[in-house]
């Protein structure tokens, strides 16, 4: 796979190795993508990894119910679309109830399969799926530990409620953070998922929380925007960021990581960027020098070094403002304390 990396074990420590796995994915045949995913996280394993990262929804290839070409997404980007308050998607609710049954649980075979692979394979692994969850599904990641057990489970808090797909699900409340032990180490993980990164609070939540290194399973295409986006949310929050998504033509690759330390010693600046993957499928690996990154944290000025959290009142407030009073995929005002 074409890609761009860059050493990070300049101290002589041994770095935290994420694989990103860079896959095209079998739609929603559930068997063939864990047959996929497997074989993907013994290449990782013996590229020696100690985490592997899937890209977003795995189990089901992030699959929707909504057909091709339907006008599902477009509703929300202009008020003059909206008629009588609103305009609706169509949607087969048969299709979405099919949909929603593929939802797997915490303790369904296709999880416990990687759990005992992360155990055979001495090796992490955030594995996601569409979870199960009362009133609609959710789409969660997963952090296996090396001894196969489930450390962490993190549902997307900013589901993309424009959208038929995403607005059936259940959001995630909280933005958790673990320390997962690792056979160089013990390091502290969070997670972030699609468009929870395009929201600076999020990456911000799990800084706070304690993260060094953020974990992002994706599913969209991945341009310079978005891209240095990801970037700053490694810059602003330092932290090391790790973003695994689908490859073309499902998606677009460039599965991308970076770490935080914008600048050396001496004060010049320094590209953060860990690596770049290309579009082709295959799996990649970040290397985060974490003594290197912990050093970096103690003495700069970011992060929550110098934040003043008592003048943000007006990030928790419910009311949008202007241009961004939008509806929901139903058609309706989008209620943001309802979700």
């Amino acid at each position: 796979m074409a890609g761009t990396a860059r050493g990070a074990d300049d101290t002589g420590s041994a770095p935290f190795t994420v694989a990103l796995l860079q896959l095209t994915g079998h739609g929603a045949d559930q068997v063939a993508n864990l047959v996929r995913g497997e074989a993907a996280c013994r290449e990782a394993a013996l590229m020696g990894a100690d985490l592997a990262l899937f890209p977003e929804m795995w189990n089901i290839g992030y699959t929707s119910f909504c057909a091709t070409g339907e006008p599902s997404t477009n509703i929300w980007k202009y008020p003059s679309r909206w008629a009588n308050g609103g305009a609706t998607a169509i949607v087969d609710p048969v299709a979405r109830e099919e949909w929603s049954a593929r939802a797997i649980e915490r303790d369904d075979p296709f999880v416990r399969h990687f759990r005992d692979l992360a155990r055979e394979l001495d090796m992490a692994i955030a594995v996601t799926y569409l979870e199960s969850w009362p009133g609609a599904p959710r789409n969660s990641v997963s952090i296996i530990d090396r001894t196969g057990e489930i450390v962490l489970t993190y549902a997307k808090v900013h589901t993309c409620d424009f959208d038929p797909l995403e607005a059936s699900l259940t959001p995630g409340d909280a933005f958790p953070v673990v320390i997962l032990e690792t056979a160089t180490g013990p390091v502290r993980v969070g997670a972030m998922i699609c468009f929870d990164r395009e929201y600076p609070e999020s990456a911000r939540c799990l800084m706070v929380g304690g993260a060094e290194v953020i974990l992002t399973p994706n599913a969209c295409v991945l341009e310079a925007n978005r891209i240095g986006q990801f970037r700053a949310r490694a810059y602003e929050n330092m932290v090391g960021v790790a973003m695994a998504n689908y490859a073309a033509p499902v998606q677009n690759g460039h599965s991308v990581a970076f770490d935080p330390i914008a600048f050396e010693d001496d004060g010049r600046s320094r590209d953060t960027l860990i690596i770049e993957a290309g579009e082709a499928e295959g799996v990649v690996l970040a290397r985060f020098d974490l003594a290197q990154m912990r050093d970096y944290r103690q003495r700069e000025v970011w992060g929550d070094a110098f934040r003043r959290p008592h003048r943000y009142g007006a990030l928790v407030e419910d009311a949008a403002i202007g241009p961004f009073a939008r509806v929901d995929a139903g058609g309706t005002p989008y209620d943001r304390i309802r979700r």
